[in-house]
């Protein structure tokens, strides 16, 4: 089993949610990068926890670079980052060691690994390990800007509320029944040159869906006019080419800046589905692996009501890998 991703810069993410620390390494950045830490952190934050709206849980989300640079700047080795985790209650999950929460790993988790498995927080399976999946997209955000591309995300809905204004509202209500909402993220990336990736299993969707799946509950993806369009005519969804300051482009982007598996100049536009957050105080049906009969269960601990809010940054640096990596293969 493997938490790798890409072809040419690979990274590697490693660690459990109640482990001493979380963390990535980085392969195949060139060498002569420096990173902006000032820029990163700022990255980071935004992921971070103890938000409004999101869990109470605190931490820094501080990276320590312990490999592959020197003075700031990469030499050519692989690059390691670990975040300590500093503010753990582990003992909120004892009786989930045989107690599986619905709509979380935890029972596949058993199944796979047994009483072995890491239970706390969700141990491998837990969306703190997307933060050092935000360290190696961070870096790679850096390196696009410098070529003139821009990966932005933003949340679109929350539950059934279309409204940005109206997001946390809903976030606070079901929160204050003991429930949670999921929502849909929606990524624009500008400036990325026609040509990228390849034809079937190597297309700029099956990249960034890998990298996008990467997230903790992420349960779909759609690029550009996605599942609208199988409801659509062919002469509704093509998108008409036309010549733009001397430039081929199209008149729509139904396509999301992607055909045969190749980004067309055009604005790359996809959109994520999150779930909502597993983890609800409401009392959920289970069953108690030792004994093998039912039970129930009401989760206690600190959680996000809606992961969907924390997880902007997250598809924006998954997506961030996935365009440098391609870029990288392309040199």
């Amino acid at each position: 089993m493997s938490n790798t991703c890409g072809n040419v810069f690979r990274f590697t993410i490693f660690g459990q949610s109640h482990a001493s620390a979380i963390g990535v390494t980085m392969e195949g950045l060139p060498a002569g990068i420096r990173i902006d830490f000032e820029k990163l952190q700022r990255f980071l934050d935004r992921r971070a926890p103890g938000q409004k709206g999101t869990t109470p849980r605190k931490e820094a989300d501080r990276p320590e670079f312990i490999a592959g640079l020197v003075d700031g700047v990469t030499c050519g080795a692989p690059v390691t980052a670990i975040i300590r985790n500093e503010n753990t209650r582990s003992g909120d999950y004892d009786e989930l060691r045989y107690i599986p929460r619905p709509g979380h790993a935890d029972y596949t988790a058993w199944v796979k690994f047994g009483e072995a498995r890491d239970h706390a927080g969700g141990g491998q399976f837990s969306g703190r390990l997307t933060a050092p999946l935000c360290i190696a997209g961070g870096i790679c955000l850096q390196q696009l800007e410098g070529l003139g591309i821009s990966v932005s995300a933003r949340l679109v809905s929350v539950g059934e509320e279309t409204d940005p204004d109206k997001f946390l509202n809903c976030v606070e209500a079901a929160r204050a029944e003991g429930d949670s909402v999921g929502g849909v993220i929606e990524c624009t990336v500008t400036g990325c040159p026609a040509g990228l990736g390849g034809p079937m299993f190597d297309g700029m969707e099956n990249r960034i869906a890998r990298a996008i799946f990467g997230i903790p509950g992420v349960k779909g993806i759609e690029f550009g006019s996605g599942f609208a369009g199988a409801h659509r005519r062919g002469s509704e969804n093509n998108d008409p080419y036309c010549i733009e300051n001397g430039a081929v482009r199209t008149r729509t982007n139904n396509a999301g800046g992607i055909l045969g598996g190749l980004s067309s100049g055009m604005p790359i536009v996809f959109r994520a589905a999150l779930k909502p957050t597993p983890s609800i105080a409401k009392p959920q049906d289970s069953v108690d692996l030792r004994t093998m009969t039912e039970t129930t269960l009401s989760v206690r601990g600190r959680h996000d009501p809606c992961i969907a809010l924390r997880a902007v940054p997250c598809v924006e640096a998954a997506a961030a890998a996935a365009i440098y990596d391609a870029i990288l293969e392309e040199q």
